[in-house]
């Protein structure tokens, strides 16, 4: 894989595209925009990224700052009510599931790592509805270490293009760390999420527009734009 030439290319895209004035959104995943608005914090970086599962992202950043202006650390969100956690949760999808794991999340941290969230894989994923692509995002946004945050998106566009060919977003996870070269692991989220969003959309897809279609097989596509 021409890993180097991709990355520029996507990388270019999206600095000329923030540049433009064409209201199109070029922000950031949410995720990694309330990183960067809280400057790193592990555990505003926790409940955002629980927060945006299957959730848009900017219900996420909306939800998000509401419950951290709460709850800024574990500590605090432990002292509110479940329904309370809810009410500011809303209208993220499942959102009183969330708030659930967030109460006990919470407590978890409280009893076990001194209210601080462990830059561990295997304790991140030890949390209420904490899965590899949650504990991926707290490790790379929130500490800085190696990781592959593999969404949707990433999943898509990897095996559309015939980078990786894997069932389970897991599968892709596995495959990206093989073959992905370690210094684009932090950097391949947030722009094949845009790039998703934008361009590699799941249905009929922006192939005209694609600045990496030579490195793209197009599998599974039937219809395009």
């Amino acid at each position: 894989m021409e890993w180097d030439e991709i990355f520029a290319l996507l990388e270019s895209w999206r600095e000329k595209l923030k540049e433009e004035e064409t209201g199109k959104k070029a922000e950031d995943p949410s995720v990694s925009a309330l990183a960067a608005e809280r400057c790193r914090d592990p555990w505003a970086v926790l409940v955002s990224t629980i927060l945006s599962l299957r959730t848009k992202d900017e219900v996420t950043l909306t939800a998000s700052r509401a419950l951290l202006g709460r709850a800024p650390a574990p500590a605090a969100l432990w002292e509110l009510q479940e329904e309370e956690i809810a009410r500011l949760a809303y209208p993220a999808g499942f959102y009183r599931t969330k708030a659930a794991n967030l109460k006990n999340i919470a407590r978890i941290l409280l009893d076990r790592y001194g209210g601080k969230v462990p830059a561990d894989m295997d304790a991140l994923l030890a949390l209420p509805g904490v899965g590899r692509k949650t504990a991926n995002l707290v490790l790379t946004e929130a500490f800085d270490l190696d990781g592959i945050c593999v969404d949707v998106h990433v999943h898509r566009i990897c095996n559309r293009a015939g980078w990786v060919s894997a069932l389970k977003p897991e599968q892709t996870e596995e495959s990206l760390r093989r073959d992905l070269p370690k210094k684009y692991w932090k950097r391949i989220n947030a722009l094949l999420v845009l790039y998703g969003q934008q361009i590699c959309r799941p249905l009929s897809p922006f192939c005209s527009r694609c600045l990496i279609h030579h490195r793209c097989e197009r599998r599974g596509v039937t219809r395009s734009r």
